[in-house]
């Protein structure tokens, strides 16, 4: 079953000899429950990529379905309230806000859509990011893969429909990187949802299901592990 479709995708920059096609035509579909990796050099697109998957950034032109809906047909008030309860958002440098401690952290989109946190779930989420005894911690007082950890668990916390990450691991050591996949990994198989993961590790890329190329904002290979 489908769950994401970008059509005839491209996010351009500039104009005329400055113009920068950082997305250029994309167009592909994601199954529900697939793990994707999408690969490429620094400056290849994919990031910009995620971006427009996640609804941060709107696209120059083509569209983006989840679940059949044109995300980009939706005003900015709801594509907010679309990305908050649908996709969950998984960002190299963590985007945690330093005055909230762990828990607060990972309940914050529950919080902006004015929802009480239900306490066994985020008692669950808490233990298996393996933060208990860190919940009161502020995130200055927790290592890079706890801080990683946090992160994950607030996309998590709202049960989306899609899982994007970008570079999670870039800033971790190996260990720390090994855990955080196979976290991801476990939401991927154990629950159920789609994953869709922007990395240059190769090591990462070899446990998807799927991984496509991209270069120079184009798609070069889609092929399957």
């Amino acid at each position: 079953m489908e769950i994401l479709k970008t059509e005839h995708l491209s996010k351009i920059y500039g104009e005329g000899e400055k113009e920068v096609r950082a997305v250029d035509d994309i167009s592909f579909s994601v199954e529900k429950g697939e793990f994707l990796a999408i690969i490429g050099a620094s400056g290849s697109g994919k990031s910009t990529l995620l971006h427009l998957l996640g609804g941060v950034d709107r696209p120059t032109s083509g569209k983006v379905l989840i679940d059949g809906e044109d995300i980009y047909g939706l005003s900015d008030d709801s594509l907010a309230i679309f990305r908050r309860r649908q996709v969950g958002l998984i960002y190299q440098f963590y985007n945690l806000l330093p005055v909230l401690n762990a828990r607060e952290n990972i309940t914050l989109p529950l919080d902006l859509d004015g929802v009480e946190p239900n306490p066994e779930r985020v008692a669950d989420i808490i233990e298996k990011m393996g933060l208990t005894g860190r919940e009161e911690h502020l995130p200055n007082q927790l290592s890079g893969g706890q801080q990683q950890r946090v992160a994950i668990g607030r996309a998590l916390i709202t049960n989306p429909a899609i899982i994007l990450a970008d570079e999670l691991t870039g800033n971790l050591d190996k260990k720390a990187s090994d855990e955080i996949v196979e976290l991801l990994k476990s939401a991927n198989k154990g629950s159920g949802q789609t994953v869709i993961v922007i990395t240059h590790d190769l090591e990462i890329a070899k446990q998807a299901d799927r991984v496509i190329t991209i270069r120079d904002g184009k798609i070069i290979k889609d092929e399957r592990n």
